[in-house]
């Protein structure tokens, strides 16, 4: 069975990244608009029976971006593609995991139903915020993780007493994962949250006296919880503070607050493509993952292990 890969609008060099990995050319497709703002896919090569994998984000615009892989999907689907795995590096809606007051909705799983429904076999995604989502798709999820790239970037630096720290308790695990594999301490910051994307710092658990900090997340939105904790662990007594995010997101006032914060480095790879003000911002550093995401592709592709890439 061949292979094949297609991408839409969201992150076309991190696709092309991938596909110079895979040592295959990007699928020819066009995806583009109708005057009324309408999708409108077209997918200029035979795809019969072919292994057919859709890289895109569903970051910022979110709806126009999983529109387009809805779409996108259908037609391949309808070319008789043999099998159809959406590439999802960032996954939208993923904070939605769970009623979080009456009457609200789990968008997630709204999201999964989707793709279920519009004839995705599989989804390859990194990062999740709540890893549970994986149980929302009736069919394999293979969950990619930014540890092994970023553990090795940590190495080359020069850190003294380097403490691994969460933002909030639900992100001790992946900090605690960091922290195993360079052999440092942990703390965990407690961040009582007022509102939506609004964060107030109470208290620091651990101690990062005279230590480099590194606060470890899946993902920067507004970067108020970042700025926050940076500036707890400063009043803590950390020698430096870094920071390391799988998923850039970076809306409203994120680059502002990063610009002008006690952060010395935030390291984000290239899940989400960088605004121009992103890109020169001269504290935010990308790592590319395009490396995993083909490694992974390769390895569903001739029935080898996924999981013995995080070994």
């Amino acid at each position: 069975m061949s292979v094949r890969v297609f991408a839409g609008n969201s992150n076309p060099e991190l696709a092309r990244e991938i596909c110079g990995y895979l040592g295959l050319e990007l699928g020819n497709a066009r995806v583009g608009r109708f005057s009324d703002g309408e999708i409108r896919v077209e997918i200029d090569e035979s795809v019969r029976g072919a292994d057919v994998y859709v890289i895109q984000s569903t970051c910022a615009p979110v709806n126009e971006n999983l529109m387009e892989m809805l779409i996108m999907v259908d037609a391949l689907k309808r070319a008789s593609a043999g099998s159809i795995s959406a590439v999802v590096p960032y996954f939208g809606y993923a904070r939605q995991d769970r009623k979080s007051a009456p009457r609200a909705p789990i968008s997630a799983r709204l999201v999964t139903d989707l793709l279920h429904t519009a004839g995705i076999n599989r989804i390859i995604t990194m990062e999740l915020h709540a890893g549970q989502i994986q149980g929302f798709f009736d069919g394999p999820v293979d969950h990619l993780y930014t540890s092994p790239v970023f553990t090795r970037h940590l190495e080359s630096w020069e850190l003294h007493r380097p403490v691994m720290v969460s933002p909030d308790a639900g992100g001790v695990e992946m900090a605690r994962t960091y922290a195993k594999r360079l052999n440092t301490s942990l703390a965990i910051i407690d961040k009582r949250r007022a509102g939506p994307n609004v964060a107030e710092v109470m208290n620091l658990v651990g101690d990062v006296e005279g230590c480099d900090a590194i606060v470890v997340d899946d993902m920067i939105d507004t970067a108020g919880t970042l700025v926050q904790g940076a500036e707890a662990l400063n009043r803590f007594g950390a020698r430096r503070v870094l920071a390391i995010a799988t998923h850039p997101v970076l809306s409203g006032p994120a680059i502002a607050r990063i610009s002008e914060s006690c952060i010395e480095q935030v390291i984000v790879s290239d899940t989400v493509p960088l605004s121009s003000a992103g890109r020169a911002c001269p504290k935010i550093h990308v790592i590319s993952v395009s490396e995993i995401l083909g490694e992974a592709i390769r390895r569903i592709h001739d029935f080898d292990s996924v999981s013995s890439l995080f070994e």
